[in-house]
């Protein structure tokens, strides 16, 4: 495993840092975000430190992908989001703030509006709470 010091998903990849962890395999792990833009705002990270999609390996990089298309069935469901936002920024200027690739998973609420960041941070229950039917989805698809 590549890992960056003082970067805080590398933190997260390594069970260091705080984080409500969604999913995991050999290439990628997710979890929440925590300041979410909208209930069940999700980030998928490769395990290996890479600053941006520029030095992901075509490997990494699907893996992903696939790890973003799984979970995002499951946040839907678990959510009851009626459509999914999945967003990703290279550089500074392109608003990246954590300089260790990401995708977000964003779901959609009817008649809510949302950015890409959330502006506070949720409470420890609120993520807990999610992260729990999230995973149980993922156990058991039929429990939703």
């Amino acid at each position: 495993m590549v890992v960056q010091s003082a970067c805080v998903f590398c933190d997260i990849i390594a069970g260091t840092g705080p984080a409500e962890i969604l999913y995991r395999d050999a290439h990628s792990v997710s979890f929440l975000d925590i300041m979410p833009s909208a209930p069940g705002h999700a980030l998928v990270v490769p395990v290996n430190h890479h600053t941006d999609l520029f030095s992901l390996s075509a490997e990494e990089l699907a893996a992903i992908a696939c790890h973003s298309q799984f979970l995002a069935r499951h946040i839907m469901a678990a959510c009851g989001a009626k459509g999914m936002g999945v967003h990703q920024l290279n550089g500074a200027l392109a608003g990246q703030t954590v300089f260790h690739y990401h995708n977000h998973l964003i779901p959609a609420y009817p008649g809510v509006r949302r950015g890409l960041h959330g502006r506070q941070r949720a409470s420890a229950a609120a993520l807990a709470e999610t992260a729990a039917a999230i995973r149980q989805q993922i156990l058991d698809p039929q429990s939703n």
